[in-house]
This record gives structure tokens, sequence and C-alpha cells, in this order.
């Protein structure tokens, strides 16, 4: 007799719905009493945005709706768009002088800066009592991540990480589809990106020798942030930051942040207990690879079994599980699968119409989709708009944000450690090497001090 796909076993159900409570709970972890000051939900919130060429524009875009009151960026050029589009903002180069004079008008700041400068001006944002909105990855280091937590949770404000596929329909089906039992109980997650061009990026992987003049038209030092002094090259700055180490987190930062969260979110991953690197391409000691395949590895938790996930990039795709046919991989630049006890669920964490069960049995059983267990986004940013008036916390809140982002980065701690670590949620417990990678010193100057 086939099951009906909205007639779920006594389990199942109360499986679904207890990690529909837990994700509920993350958007509302705070006390009331620890809150910034909302606005009201009849005022437009007064936003600062602080890198504001390239996704920075798409941010401001977002946020439109609001008043833009300050725009900040270190590269007059890349700014020019945003300073013509919001004439009436005033303009600044370095956040920090921004803070000093505006910080009794702003309501909240919006981020999108290159990785290495993420925490730096967060931080001092929730210091001043600011809401933010902060680009993924959520931080350089598994070191920073954490400080933004604590950080969020002291001063009480808003926060959300810019994972938009968090708030689309996709992520949550990808939840509902396991929570119901469809696939059975999920033991391995495969997700793969060929999107991020790091040969491109990062040419050779090796720091330049010439020593070009710094354009006019961009703060140098101010960009260098919290990072070590190198002379000016165009190779790391306007776009090509995300290939080196000292600024970026490679393909793992650009797209394993996406691609993982669905996993992470339906299966309650929580830390890995080891991570290991399978392969390598083309890695240097100052460049991420041009590709690599990366095994995390986590215990069971609650009523779910252990699981293992894989992480593929640049050329690198998986195997095709049984019944999914090798060429439904090959022929997409990104997609995850999740591969459970009665079937394989491949998904597309923003478009939801391309999810695929396997076998086809499956398919009919539930061609009308899972039965919906969480409440539908009214979209990703109006989740961080709508939180800043009194609604309800972001999803991707920092809360839920730091320690994923910090499982996440452990993929590269592996990678530059060359080979596996074993992690006990504040430490690498079988190599000193591999803990130096956990955070970088900061130049004099600079501190992440809460």
């Amino acid at each position: 007799m086939t099951r009906d796909k909205r007639t779920l076993s006594r389990r199942t159900f109360l499986q679904g719905a207890a990690a529909a409570s837990v994700a509920a709970g993350v958007a509302g972890s705070r006390t009331l009493a620890n809150r910034a000051a909302r606005v009201s939900p009849m005022e437009r919130l007064n936003i600062a945005a602080i890198g504001v060429g390239g996704r920075g524009a798409s941010v401001l875009g977002a946020f439109s709706s609001e008043n833009i009151i300050a725009l900040c960026d270190v590269d007059e050029n890349r700014a020019a768009g945003a300073y013509e589009r919001f004439p009436r903002a005033t303009r600044y180069r370095d956040y920090r002088r921004l803070f000093d004079a505006m910080a009794n008008d702003i309501d909240a700041v919006a981020i999108s800066t290159p990785d290495h400068t993420h925490a730096v001006i967060a931080l001092a944002a929730m210091q001043l009592g600011k809401h933010v909105f902060l680009e993924k990855p959520l931080a350089h280091s598994i070191k920073e991540a954490g400080v933004l937590r604590e950080a969020a949770a002291r001063y009480g404000v808003v926060t959300q990480m810019g994972n938009q596929g968090m708030a689309g329909t996709g992520a949550r089906e990808v939840c509902e589809w396991i929570w119901s039992g469809a696939i059975g109980d999920v033991h391995t997650v495969h997700a793969y990106d060929e999107t991020t061009d790091l040969p491109a990026m990062r040419g050779d992987g090796r720091r330049p020798s010439e020593t070009p003049d710094v354009p006019e038209y961009l703060d140098w030092d101010l960009w260098l942030g919290p990072a070590p002094r190198r002379p000016y090259h165009p190779t790391y700055a306007p776009g090509r930051w995300r290939g080196w180490w000292e600024f970026g987190n490679g393909a793992v930062g650009d797209m394993a942040v996406h691609l993982l969260n669905p996993a992470n979110w339906a299966l309650r991953l929580g830390p890995p207990e080891s991570v290991e690197p399978i392969r390598e391409k083309g890695m240097t000691e100052e460049g991420a690879p041009e590709s690599s395949v990366i095994r995390y590895n986590f215990p069971a938790r609650a009523s779910m079994r252990p699981v293992t996930v894989y992480w593929y990039d640049g050329d690198e795709k998986p195997e095709a599980p049984p019944g999914v046919p090798q060429a439904e991989i090959d022929g997409q630049r990104r997609s995850s699968l999740y591969v459970g006890t009665k079937g394989v669920l491949m998904g597309y964490d923003r478009d939801p119409a391309r999810t695929v069960l396997y076998p086809e049995a499956l398919r009919e059983e539930y061609e009308d989709g899972p039965p919906q267990l969480l409440p539908r986004s009214p979209g990703h940013f109006q989740e961080f708009i709508q939180a800043c008036k009194g609604g309800p916390e972001p999803m991707a809140n920092f809360d839920y944000a730091a320690p994923y982002t910090q499982m996440v980065l452990l993929g590269n701690v592996a990678l530059r450690t060359g080979g596996a670590i074993e992690w006990d949620g504040q430490r690498v417990t079988n190599s000193g090497r591999a803990n130096a990678f956990l955070h970088r010193e900061y130049r004099d100057g600079w501190s992440l001090e809460t």
C-alpha cells in the first residue's frame, strides 16, 4: 500500500515538528530585555551602507525602501554608482569616521566588504547598538565568527548574514522533504559548485612581485584593514580578493556557505567531529585551491543518525548515488544531493521547482510536494527590515549563522593543514598547526575586543 505524502508516521511527524520548532526558535532566541531600540513599523530605517560597489550595490537596492543616509567605500570608482543613486547620503571612506559622526542618526548598518574586514566593522556597529546586516560568509576566521555571535547577544541587536537561500522556498522544502521522512534517514550529503573561478582570481596563487602605484581613487591602507600590510596589486582589489587566504575564503567561503545551508538546517548538523581534505588542486601558502573535495563527519544528533557531508568545487563533482543518472549531476553547475535509506533528494536551494526525488516511485508517491512544516519568508531582506521594526528575528541571525560559518570554514582549516582534523567545538585536538588557522593576528591599530 502506498503511503500518502501527508500521512506521516508518528516518528517522522515528531522529528519534523521538533526540527521545525528548533528552526523557529532560532528566530526568537533573544529576550526582550536586552534588545536594542526598534523602529516603529510605520517609520523607515536609517541605514548606513559600508562597501557599496559590486555586491554592495545589490544590497543597497534591496534596502532602497528605507532611508539610505550614509555610504562608505574605500574605492571611489566602485562607489560611483551608489553615490549617483543616493545623492543625499553622506559619503565616507573610513567606516570609523562614519560611526563617529553619525552614530546617533543610524538605526542599522549593511556591510558588503571583503571577508577580512567583516568582523571589525560589524563588531564596531554592534558596540554602538546598531542592527547589522552582514554579507556571507559571516567572518574571515573561526574566532571572528564566535566573537560576532557573542557580541550580537551582548548588545541585543538584530543581525542577519546574507545567506539569501535561507529565505527561499527551496531550502525550506529540502527541510520538509527530509523531516517528513520521504527519503528515510539521511546518511550522506553531496554539494557541489563550479561557478567560483579561482584561477582568474588568484593567478598562480603566489604573491606578485610587482608593486604598481595605488590608484588615486583607492585608499589601500583602509582596504587592507586588519590584514598585514603588503603592496597594492590589482590581483587583490577590487574583485579578486576571494582567492587569497589573507582576504577571502576561496570557493568554500563563496558558495559552500550557500549550498551547505539546507543540509545544516534540515539535519541540525552542529559542529563536525572531524573534517578531512580528500583532494585539492593548485593550493599555495597564500592562495586558495582551484578545486577541492572536503569531507565533514558529524555524529548522531537527537533522533538523526551520523551523517557525512562532502563538498566539491572547481572541476570536482560527485559520483551519482544509486538510482541517480550521472548525466543529471554533470549537467548542473551546482546542486546538492541528500542520500537516505529510502531514496535520494536532488535539491536546488534557490529553485524548488527543480527539486527531484529518486527513484521515480517516490516522485509518484509525493507528486504534490512535501507537507509544509515551515512558514514561508517575506523575503531575505524583508526579514531583517521587519525585525528592526519589532518583528521576529531573521532566520539567518548570528546565533544561527556563526556556528554554521565556523563549520563550513573548518573545511579550509583542514585544507591548509593538509590532513584530517578533529574538532571538539572550540579547537582542533589533533594538530597544533591547525589551530593557527583558526584566526590570524591583526596588525597594530586593529582589535577584535568586545
